[in-house]
């Protein structure tokens, strides 16, 4: 009885020194996020003379209120939300649609093929610049949000995660399913999407943040100010206003809501993948 406990202390013991070492973790990792926030609500003067002071000692909305009011924000936004949403939905639909093509149906070359779709992934992308811009603009697209959309519709990542993820459905169940006279489309519906969810939750996860986050692309991609994505336009608003740092910080906390969502909608989904990853 005496072992049991002492057991059960030093259980309690590591568990609360480990959970003090991840709150240490997640102040430090915090804290850059809190000073932007902190900052955005002070104005610039205030920042100048005392950067280090965490919370603002006139609290104003003046930076909010340029970044809204005195340039086109919301167009910004708008292109930003385009090019991610629909980047992330067709990324989801080919990613799962040849994740299980390539795990459940053999053909020629199926191996090949998908070793060729994974040595892509060895690529830097900033080898792939200047051939994506000489293609965009031959197909008369730079300067056009069309071009940050329909170059990632294929995503090698996406493709390597669903198809490891279908690699583990019974081949049974999809017997099973064609006993049952289900097409093959009704089969993908059906049983490898609701099944590769967790997958799927964390695929949006890092194709979200990654499109949203994009400065590169749309730099070297667009040049007029009404195409420009957030990123982008956070640049131009820094340069064009460098003075203004509340408006700086302002537009960065605004940029940061859209991807905070998106984590902590899929957050579920995210961490039930990295579960059954460990138990496979």
């Amino acid at each position: 009885m005496k072992n049991k406990t002492n057991r059960k202390h030093k259980i309690n013991k590591r568990a609360a020194i480990s959970f003090a070492v991840l709150i240490i973790i997640s102040v430090i990792f915090l804290m850059p996020y809190f000073w932007m926030l902190s900052n955005s609500f002070k104005s610039t003067k205030e920042i100048l003379l005392d950067p280090n002071h965490l919370l603002p000692l006139k609290f104003t909305l003046s930076g909010y209120n340029k970044v809204l009011t005195e340039s086109p924000f919301f167009t910004w936004f708008g292109n930003s939300l385009l090019v991610t949403v629909t980047d992330t939905i067709v990324i989801l639909f080919t990613s799962s649609l040849l994740g299980f093509i390539l795990s459940k149906y053999k053909f020629k070359l199926n191996a090949a093929f998908f070793w060729v779709i994974l040595a892509t992934m060895m690529v830097p992308s900033t080898a792939l610049m200047i051939p994506n811009f000489l293609l965009i603009s031959g197909l008369g697209w730079y300067d056009k949000i069309i071009s940050l959309i329909v170059p990632t519709f294929i995503n090698a990542f996406g493709i390597f995660l669903c198809k490891q993820y279908v690699d583990e459905i019974p081949k049974e169940l999809f017997e099973s399913a064609r006993l049952d006279y289900a097409s093959d489309f009704k089969i993908y519906y059906k049983i490898v999407l609701p099944t590769i969810r967790p997958a799927l939750g964390s695929l949006t996860i890092f194709t979200f943040l990654g499109i949203w986050n994009d400065y590169l692309t749309p730099l070297i991609m667009l040049n007029s100010s009404k195409n420009m994505t957030l990123p982008l336009a956070l640049s131009y608003f820094s340069s064009q206003h460098m003075s203004d740092l509340s408006a700086t910080m302002a537009a960065a906390s605004l940029i940061m809501i859209p991807a905070s969502l998106v984590f902590a909608i899929f957050q579920k989904q995210f961490i039930k993948g990295i579960a059954m990853t460990g138990m496979k």
